[in-house]
């Protein structure tokens, strides 16, 4: 594809990210285990053809579509939106749906198709890819000239950073954020499932039958959605005769976990603890902070044999597991939820870190 290349980052610590300014896709991070061996631990597909054969609208209809979004950008609105609507000032706007009735992540043709303007840079400490995208007004549907700078910097500290700014010409809503996969054994090594997880969260947002926020927050205690404590990413995915029967209808309408927790928001710093998670064989070890109020855990429920990844191992259900930092799904149909309006004149703010390290 004319314009696009594949940038890699790398640092002292032989932490080594590599990304396509095509859609800001991470195809692979690699990193050391305790024993010094290196391993990719994100999903992801060989050649920048695969990645565009895996389209949203090729999955219009799935309730995921897992492989569309392996390590991309998202936006301009990260999750679902309800019927593909939402109303602004009066004026009721459609973005073409690509998930069933819904809107997912920006619809048919969103940030993570386009090919976003590369420019790198480094310092002692550091070095940094910024991506820039304009989409232009009514583009998926959305009101507003949007232009949005989204640069990836890799430290020494093994700090992988995603920071986003955006304006826009006219009253919006946006939500962005990063879609990649983990498996901190190692992309070909099988499930996820006895990799343990901690959210820091005491709440999440329950959903209907068609995946879309209810409305309410719910508390994760006596659930099978409560990391708060380290848990094996599998131990209750199946639900069970514990849990209460809607507990386990969520289960079953999501097909394991699929669905937004409310952080905790502890101190005064802007940049939280969302989520960690350990492989106790390799003894890595990531650790997710952000800016973000939400964030979407997502247990690679859907996959088929068709999807071989960068190593030529086919990516099975469970293959990865996706800890996206956002805004709550459908914000812009459930005003009790934190907004993601942006008006002419405010500048969009957003930063995630992702750091790995050995236990």
């Amino acid at each position: 594809m004319e314009g696009v290349n594949l940038y890699t980052l790398a640092n002292r610590n032989n932490m080594v990210v590599k990304i396509f300014n095509f859609g800001g896709i991470i195809q692979s991070i690699s990193f050391p285990d305790r024993h010094g061996e290196s391993a990719d631990i994100t999903l992801g597909f060989p050649t920048l053809a695969d990645y565009e054969a895996y389209s949203p609208s090729a999955y219009a209809g799935h309730l995921t579509g897992f492989g569309v979004y392996f390590g991309a950008l998202i936006g301009r609105y990260a999750n679902r939106i309800a019927d593909g609507e939402f109303t602004l000032d009066g004026t009721r706007y459609r973005v073409p749906v690509n998930n069933g009735a819904h809107a997912l992540h920006g619809g048919t043709v969103g940030f993570d198709r386009r090919i976003w303007s590369p420019e790198t840079s480094s310092d002692p400490g550091a070095v940094s890819l910024q991506l820039t995208y304009v989409s232009m007004a009514g583009e998926m549907g959305f009101p507003g000239m949007l232009t949005t700078i989204a640069t990836y910097t890799l430290d020494n500290d093994n700090r992988l950073s995603l920071s986003f700014e955006a304006t826009t010409t006219a009253h919006t809503v946006v939500d962005l954020t990063n879609h990649t996969y983990w498996n901190l054994a190692g992309e070909s090594s099988g499930t996820v499932y006895d990799q343990v997880l901690h959210i820091n969260a005491d709440g999440f947002t329950p959903v209907d039958s068609k995946l879309i926020p209810t409305g309410e927050i719910e508390p994760v205690v006596g659930t099978p959605f409560d990391f708060s404590r380290p848990t094996a990413i599998g131990q209750n995915i199946n639900g069970g005769p514990r849990f209460s029967a809607a507990d386990n209808q969520q289960l079953l309408t999501c097909h394991g976990y699929d669905m937004n927790w409310v952080l905790n928001k502890p101190g005064s710093t802007p940049l939280n603890l969302a989520a960690q998670a350990w492989d106790h064989q390799s003894g890595r070890q990531l650790s997710i902070y952000t800016t973000q109020p939400g964030l979407q855990f997502y247990s690679g429920n859907f996959a088929t044999a068709t999807l071989v990844g960068t190593s030529g191992h086919i990516y099975r259900q469970g293959a990865g597991f996706a800890l996206e930092t956002q805004h709550f799904p459908n914000s812009p149909n459930q005003p009790e939820f934190p907004s993601t309006e942006l008006s002419p004149g405010r500048t969009y703010t957003q930063t995630s870190v992702f750091q790995l390290s050995v236990t």
